[in-house]
């Protein structure tokens, strides 16, 4: 199936697929470093073969120069079965050629190590022109908001008796999205974003988790309505 539209440079787009069959694509801690190396090496005009870089520790590959971008990560998640990437057009189909080289890099890492073959994740991977300021700034909460239904599968219905403490020490403590790094807790899987070319909405961590928390409050006080707080209820009208 084609993609409906091409992506515009200097436009912000939500990037997101899943296994096939909702399958699983993260296993263990070594898939999901995989995938999150990835998201930096494959991040890069030049190609990189992890299969030459075995020698490195994971937190070195986050160090190597990677000379011209395809395309600014400003946020990420991934999921057991399903991943979240929120994506800024900075070339001639820039977002295209990195999640080629991504989904194409990791599929051949998984099928190898768990002696499988064919198709990893549905194709074509979806996306959503973010074409508001609501919208853009709303992903920041969507996406890292997703681990949630990890610990507690049945949040979203269940919002009103949720303990807002623990959800968001979970948060703190999931490993598997970029929720770390807008607290400004240094790791070497910073280097996957480039939040200085995404709007400043978030002056100090403080921000940031006052801003995620007070989604979580909003879905509280419409539960029962989702319809009106979805992604789709703010893509405004004449978005592909």
């Amino acid at each position: 199936m084609e993609r409906k539209f091409q992506f515009s440079l200097g436009e912000y787009y939500h990037i997101y697929s899943r296994g096939v069959a909702k399958s699983t694509l993260f296993y263990n801690e070594k898939d999901y470093r995989r995938f999150m190396s990835l998201l930096y090496l494959a991040n890069a005009e030049k190609s990189f073969h992890i299969s030459n870089l075995q020698n490195l520790a994971y937190q070195d590959l986050f160090g190597i120069e990677r000379g011209k971008i395809l395309t600014n990560v400003g946020c990420y998640c991934l999921m057991p079965n399903h991943f979240h990437l929120l994506l800024r057009e900075t070339g001639e189909e820039g977002i295209s050629r990195f999640m080629g080289k991504l989904l194409t890099g990791y599929s051949m890492y998984f099928n190898v190590n768990r002696k499988r073959s064919g198709p990893l994740f549905v194709k074509p991977f979806r996306a959503r022109h973010v074409n508001s300021d609501l919208y853009l700034k709303y992903l920041f909460a969507y996406i890292h908001l997703n681990p949630l239904s990890i610990k507690f599968p049945k949040w979203q219905n269940e919002i009103r008796d949720m303990d807002l403490e623990k959800a968001e020490n979970f948060l703190k403590s999931y490993k598997h999205s970029s929720y770390f790094d807008f607290l400004d807790l240094k790791r070497v899987e910073g280097s996957i974003l480039d939040r200085q070319v995404f709007p400043g909405y978030f002056q100090k961590p403080k921000d940031f988790s006052d801003f995620v928390r007070e989604w979580v409050e909003i879905k509280r006080s419409y539960q029962g309505e989702p319809s009106l707080i979805s992604e789709g209820s703010l893509i405004s009208e004449g978005s592909p």
